[in-house]
């Protein structure tokens, strides 16, 4: 596996493999690899030649007050895992080399519109400009024909897709189902802060999902309604919501029937961990 560090030695291996006629495959991630991650990449594998991995905590994305000092950093257990998989090459860039004049003086991507104000966006200010920003930019770098994101960032996943659209990029954006543990709780770095007994607590929101699903289905309450009762379900368990939101699945607009194809989506702190999930109907 090649690992590189540097920007300028990533592109012309890319570009090398792809004179070659071969087709190039990128997974971006922040690192502490679980078995969401390794699915991203084994999807990545079985429609391109070459695969490659980048590893970036990356500060734009992150607010005040949230875990970019704490979010785990765990390269070599991560590099081993991508040696298992046979991955063929690792980027691993800095701060100094994505950003040279400093997060606050780097041009940023906005994607305009109702997509990036909303639900994550409502509660995280930027930072959709940080997600949009880094992407473009390990985009440039790595020039790959195609990316693969999981569902279980719903509104990154889409906000990604329409940025795609939005600059011409040629890239085909897939898109991978949400990885999830025995008890239904979403794979996730984060998943590490929570408690024994958070852990424990953790799976109520797939399941406070499932169950709004079914009523849905049932349609015989109003959708605004089911936001409601689920936001108060997740807090007799023990979660503090940050929202329960119903929306179409072609543009997170709120949906003029419940017949529309919906996807259910919802945040909630549980102790100090925030978890975010989402269902189909």
């Amino acid at each position: 596996m090649l690992a590189h560090d540097s920007i300028w030695d990533v592109t012309p291996q890319v570009q090398q493999w792809q004179r070659a006629g071969e087709r190039i495959g990128f997974v971006p991630t922040m690192g502490n690899l679980h078995h969401g991650h390794l699915q991203l990449i084994k999807r990545a594998q079985q429609v391109t030649d070459k695969v490659v991995v980048s590893i970036y905590v990356n500060p734009m994305q992150f607010g005040v007050n949230e875990d970019f000092d704490n979010y785990p950093r765990t390269l070599e257990k991560d590099t081993q895992k991508l040696e298992n998989l046979n991955v063929d090459m690792v980027f691993t860039p800095s701060d100094d080399s994505m950003y040279p004049e400093g997060v606050e003086n780097c041009s940023y991507v906005d994607v305009p519109g109702w997509l990036c104000q909303q639900l994550e966006g409502a509660h995280r200010p930027n930072h959709f400009r940080g997600v949009a920003t880094v992407v473009t930019k390990l985009f440039n770098i790595v020039r790959p024909d195609v990316a693969v994101f999981g569902e279980k960032d719903f509104q990154q996943l889409m906000v990604i897709q329409q940025m795609v659209r939005d600059l011409n990029m040629p890239i085909e954006i897939i898109p991978e189902p949400t990885i999830r543990e025995g008890d239904g709780l979403a794979m996730s770095s984060r998943n590490q802060y929570l408690t024994k007994t958070e852990r424990q607590k953790a799976a109520r929101l797939y399941a406070a999902l499932n169950e709004t699903r079914e009523r849905i289905l049932l349609q015989n309450m109003a959708l605004s309604e089911l936001e409601q009762a689920t936001i108060m379900q997740l807090e007799q368990v023990g979660f503090n919501p940050d929202y329960v939101a119903i929306r179409r699945t072609d543009n997170l607009q709120e949906p003029d029937t419940s017949t529309d194809s919906l996807v259910i989506l919802a945040a909630a702190r549980l102790g100090k961990t925030r978890l975010i999930d989402n269902l189909r109907v």
